[in-house]
């Protein structure tokens, strides 16, 4: 037998990759705690690397995000179920957080929400939030949205839910009722997509605290609520304890990574065309062997080498 059919020291090589935790829990398990669960936006493999050693328990793939670091453009529903799913699988390589993933509106009618399903969970997604605007949607915070019938989102929903291959795959259910038909209107639809079997409820864009306060005292006891923050938003900015208190169990920062990235990119290239060198920013930025440290080259070229048969091995 070689040393390297008696190695126990190594693990496999999926658990090797860098913030791969074997004691990362499933997201249903998670939201049976009381302690509220925030999930940052990531839009790549680098930032759900990053947001995970911050620590964080779960992560937010926020279409917003992708739309705007992959197209340079706006949310508007011009992302693609494809990239949405290629993005996913790429994050699933590199980490092990639980993923909510931004579905839109399925990407079309209930069998299309279905094989959305099927492909974000295959790519790794622990959960999929459907909304119930007409496709193409835009950001939940922007004006003039249009809303599918709430029986239709309801089908879209139970399609889903009979679609995923294990009940540990969340679907969170939103509405983006109340710009278009009023609060109550969106209570209502709430109430309904709870019944065709939403896991998760997400009531978009309150617009005041209580409103918020409104959702926590109707849903905490019935289901998980997800309260989602965005700076400049219709909502007001909550920090996460004041949102448990509310009765929320999940809040999420989906696009505050991107607003923070563009800003420090701005000021990175006009530092560099005013000075011709990094210098002047070295303070605001990795050096090469920070950047490799982050990204743990090293342990990744120390694992290559048990692959490349120059290891002297006694059978």
């Amino acid at each position: 037998m070689s040393t390297a059919d008696n190695d126990t020291t190594n693990p496999p090589d999926h658990k090797m990759l860098k913030n791969m935790s074997s004691n990362v829990g499933s997201l249903r398990e998670r939201l049976q705690q009381k302690k509220i669960l925030v999930a940052p936006g990531v839009f790549d493999a680098l930032t759900a690397v990053i947001a995970t050693d911050a620590g964080f328990e779960a992560l937010y793939l926020s279409g917003a995000a992708v739309a705007y670091t992959r197209l340079g453009g706006p949310d508007i529903g011009l992302t693609s179920v494809s990239e949405m799913a290629d993005t996913m699988s790429l994050i699933a390589d590199r980490v092990a957080t639980p993923v909510i993933m931004d579905a839109d509106a399925g990407f079309g009618n209930a069998l299309n929400a279905q094989r959305t399903m099927q492909l974000y969970e295959r790519a790794g997604a622990s959960a999929l939030q459907l909304e119930d605007q007409q496709h193409p949607k835009r950001c939940g915070h922007l004006a003039d949205k249009q809303l599918v019938s709430t029986g239709e989102m309801c089908g879209k929903i139970k399609a889903m839910t009979d679609a995923r291959r294990s009940d540990e795959t969340l679907v969170v259910a939103r509405t983006d009722a109340i710009s278009v038909e009023g609060f109550d209107a969106a209570i209502d639809r709430a109430d309904a997509y709870l019944e065709a079997g939403a896991d998760v409820l997400f009531i978009e864009a309150p617009q005041t605290r209580e409103q918020l306060q409104q959702i926590g005292q109707r849903f905490d006891s019935r289901v998980p609520l997800l309260a989602n923050m965005v700076e400049g938003g219709t909502t007001p900015i909550t920090d996460a304890a004041d949102l448990q208190t509310l009765g929320f169990s999940i809040a999420i920062f989906p696009g505050g990574i991107v607003r923070a990235l563009a800003r420090t990119a701005q000021d990175y290239y006009a530092n560099l065309h005013a000075n011709g060198s990094n210098q002047a920013f070295a303070d605001r930025m990795h050096d090469f062997s920070g950047l490799n440290q982050l990204l743990g080259t090293q342990e990744t070229l120390e694992r290559g080498k048990r692959y490349t048969g120059n290891n002297n091995e006694s059978s």
